[in-house]
């Protein structure tokens, strides 16, 4: 089975890391879609209280019990310590959205036993795999 495929079989929590309640953002519309088909999304922006309905939270390492996925869309400098909150937070994959590319940080990630994603766009991911 595809990685990709894998993942959004088996992993329904995803924290959207740089969530924005800009409906012109890519992380507002991406977050929608997740939730409008069935995953569970946690949004962490420090400047929102909520999102879809979701409580935000402004870091990873404050997401009361388990995240499977957390997707990032952020600037590639603050890559690296979204990485280390999710690996201390035992997500099972990072998905670095295009435009938080991080080489450096992916690395730290494969290493730490997670799966990475990096540079293409979990929604038209999903999309790809609804209508093919």
């Amino acid at each position: 089975m595809d990685p990709i495929e894998k993942i959004y079989k088996e992993y329904k929590t995803i924290a959207v890391v740089g969530a924005s309640n800009n409906p012109a953002r890519p992380s507002y519309e991406v977050a929608k879609y997740l939730q409008d088909h069935g995953f569970k999304i946690i949004p962490v922006n420090p400047t929102l209280a909520e999102l879809f309905g979701e409580k935000c939270y402004p870091d990873v390492r404050s997401i009361p019990g388990s995240v499977d996925v957390v997707d990032i869309f952020r600037n590639p400098d603050a890559v690296p310590e979204i990485v280390e909150q999710a690996i201390a937070k035992k997500a099972k994959v990072v998905w670095l959205q295009p435009g938080a590319e991080n080489p450096q940080a992916a690395e730290r990630a494969t290493q730490a036993g997670l799966e990475v994603i990096m540079g293409v766009c979990m929604m038209k991911e999903h999309r790809g795999l609804q209508s093919g």
